[in-house]
Parts: C-alpha cells; sequence; structure tokens
C-alpha cells in the first residue's frame, strides 16, 4: 500500500468542499500540489494582475509549508497562463522576488482559459520533502 497522505492546510478546506480535490497529496517525501491560483481565502478571484501573481505564489508557500517543504524544495513546475505574452512580464517579476531561480525544472503553457473567470496564472509542482539534516 502507498503511504499516501492528504494534505490540506488551514483556510483550503473549502476547496475540498466546493471542488472536490485536495490541494496535495504526499506520498514518502514528495509532494504532489495542485495547482494554485491567485484567490483570497473565500475563493474570490483577485483582479489586479500583480496582486494575482503574488497570491498565487502565497497560496503556494502556505500549501509546501504546510507538506513541510519550502520553495527551495520544489524540482518540478508547470505554470499556465492565460494571455501570457501580456501577463508574463509581470509574473516573472513577482517569481523573480519570491521563488528561488535556478533550483527546478519549468515549463510554462499558455492556455486559453482556466477554472474560473478572471484567473491569469495556475501554478503546480512537485516538491521533495528534505530531512532535517538536509536543510541546514
Amino acid at each position: 500500500m502507498t503511504d499516501r497522505e492528504i494534505i490540506v492546510p488551514d483556510g483550503m478546506e473549502q476547496i475540498v468542499e466546493r471542488a472536490g480535490y485536495v490541494p496535495a497529496v504526499k506520498v514518502g517525501t514528495t509532494v504532489y500540489c495542485a495547482g494554485q491560483v491567485g484567490r483570497t481565502r473565500e475563493l474570490e478571484v483577485i483582479q489586479d494582475p500583480e496582486a494575482q501573481f503574488i497570491a498565487c505564489w502565497e497560496n503556494l508557500k502556505t500549501l509546501l509549508d504546510a507538506s513541510g517543504c519550502t520553495f527551495e524544495d520544489v524540482v518540478d513546475m508547470t505554470t499556465y497562463h492565460v494571455q501570457m505574452s501580456q501577463h508574463m512580464p509581470i509574473f516573472r517579476d513577482v517569481k523573480n522576488r519570491v521563488f528561488p531561480r535556478g533550483k527546478c525544472a519549468w515549463t510554462a503553457i499558455g492556455v486559453s482559459e482556466l477554472a474560473h473567470p478572471g484567473l491569469l496564472v495556475e501554478i503546480k509542482c512537485v516538491a521533495i520533502q528534505r530531512s532535517a539534516a538536509d536543510k541546514l
């Protein structure tokens, strides 16, 4: 049997109730994060692109923290972008402020739409939890 732990951080319970999926699943030391978007705790889409991107990274950080990981533990990341050419400069600026550069594989994909109107980006990633000794 697979050692599977469901991760639902405080404040993300509504996602499970409303959409029927969990924010992350941890198998051994590997954490599989569902795509995170720039919404409030009440699941309201943030309209300002930069503020939406910041909230998206904050939501991902919350999820990783609850999984025992940090941004440094991310090994693979896929981002999905609506109006990619228009918003990529702002997204990249926010990413470079909050996420470590050159630490993981990253694929960026342009899409026509995401799950809810107004969403501009979704970040999905895989992280490997390091031991306490590795974090020193």
